[in-house]
């Protein structure tokens, strides 16, 4: 089993729907880090699970900068974004990590994973 990690560092602004009072429903900003982890049994034509720059471009190019509430259809909370993300470098993708901040970190693995680690 082959796998990667890549880290990017994004800043981005977003606002949260809550259903109770939180200074996060106010927009505020954030210098993301995300830790994307993808497998594959086999390598493409070039020797890589997945070239380096283009999970950059579908991730980091897309997010970095922006207010995430416009780039996305869903409350932008750390948790979705690890799923969002995750799915969005599908079929490698097994595992998201998502930090807001230096204490605050979500994260997504997929299921059939989970199993498959323990």
């Amino acid at each position: 089993m082959y796998e990667v990690k890549k880290r990017f560092e994004i800043s981005a602004a977003h606002k949260l729907d809550l259903d109770y009072d939180s200074k996060c429903t106010n927009f505020h900003g954030h210098n993301w880090i995300i830790d994307v982890y993808l497998q594959s049994e086999t390598l493409d034509k070039n020797g890589m699970v997945l070239d380096f720059t283009h999970i950059k471009r579908k991730i980091q190019d897309k997010f970095d900068h922006k207010v995430i509430n416009e780039v996305v259809p869903f409350n932008p909370t750390a948790e979705n974004l690890a799923k969002y993300i995750c799915d969005e470098l599908a079929p490698f993708c097994y595992r998201v990590d998502v930090q807001e901040s230096q204490n605050n970190i979500a994260s997504y693995i997929k299921d059939d994973v989970k199993i498959k680690l323990l």
